[in-house]
């Protein structure tokens, strides 16, 4: 996936979760038990999104955590491959497992 189209989950529930209902920083992370700041940093893209973050708002908002922390590694997966773009490294050699599989089938 390009980078351009990899959504930061601070992001989509920033606009998709709260922005809606109207709820602000302070109040969510009240209600979440963190600081007003790591909620901040996270809908600001300024810091990943954790397991423990992803569970809290899978309690709170009903959103599976399993979905939350998959749209943080696909960003994660598409920033770093925008990063590593110009990388000059030779695959090994080695057949995949997949291709071993097939041949014995």
């Amino acid at each position: 996936m390009h980078c351009s189209l990899a959504v930061h989950v601070g992001d989509w529930i920033k606009t998709e979760l709260l922005e809606p209902q109207n709820i602000r920083v302070n109040t969510v992370a009240e209600h979440l038990g963190v600081s007003r700041q790591a909620i901040s940093a996270l809908l600001n893209g300024r810091c990943g999104l954790t397991a423990e973050m992803a569970i809290r708002f899978e309690q709170a908002f009903g959103v599976r955590a399993e979905t939350l922390m998959r749209m943080q590694s696909t960003f994660d997966l598409a920033q770093a491959r925008a990063h590593t773009s110009n990388l000059c490294i030779q695959h090994f050699g080695i057949p995949n497992r997949a291709d071993t599989v097939e041949r014995r089938v």
